[in-house]
């Protein structure tokens, strides 16, 4: 049996998620519904937590990912390739969408296409992730600030009333 990021480099390699990888450049020019988008997936990535297993692990690193997306969106977070962020942002379009490799309905089974896909993320990007974490620490203040200049209050504070972004996948 395969690992868990061999099995999302073969997911990375899927045409159903080259469309995420086609909408994550479309979306990345739109940094509010970026950030509707990020919210939900940190709600959806929020709600699974359990323990301190690898599966947390690889949670919250997907966690990081958010911010990371969130700060270069803001522009306060530039060292990173582009390509690498549209990859993010695609592997967070993927994990938020019911409809993707195993529908997310199917109990454990659809959740685990998603957990490769991350695996494969965390795996292949785990530089780029470290070093944004090291700048986070050194940058926190500035972060925050920045994303509050993004996000309005109320969207920040109720995603789930504002605007579903799944509207932006081409789920309605």
């Amino acid at each position: 049996m395969s690992s868990l990021a061999e099995k999302g480099l073969s997911i990375s390699k899927n045409a159903l998620f080259s469309v995420f990888m086609n909408r994550a450049g479309r979306l990345l020019g739109r940094p509010f519904k970026v950030v509707l988008v990020l919210n939900e997936v940190a709600n959806k990535l929020a709600d699974k937590k359990s323990g301190d297993n690898k599966f947390k692990q690889l949670l919250d690193v997907m966690l990081t990912v958010v911010r990371l997306v969130k700060n270069y969106v803001s522009g306060s977070y530039r060292q990173i390739e582009t390509q690498t962020i549209l990859s993010g942002l695609g592997v967070l379009l993927y994990t938020l969408s019911p409809i993707d490799l195993v529908p997310d309905f199917i109990p454990v089974v659809g959740f685990l296409d998603d957990l490769s896909l991350m695996s494969w993320f965390v795996g292949a990007f785990q530089e780029e992730i470290t070093r944004f974490r090291e700048w986070e620490k050194t940058h926190a203040s500035e972060a925050e600030e920045a994303e509050k200049d993004l996000v309005p209050a109320a969207v920040a504070v109720d995603t789930d009333k504002a605007t579903p972004a799944v509207a932006e996948l081409g789920h309605s």
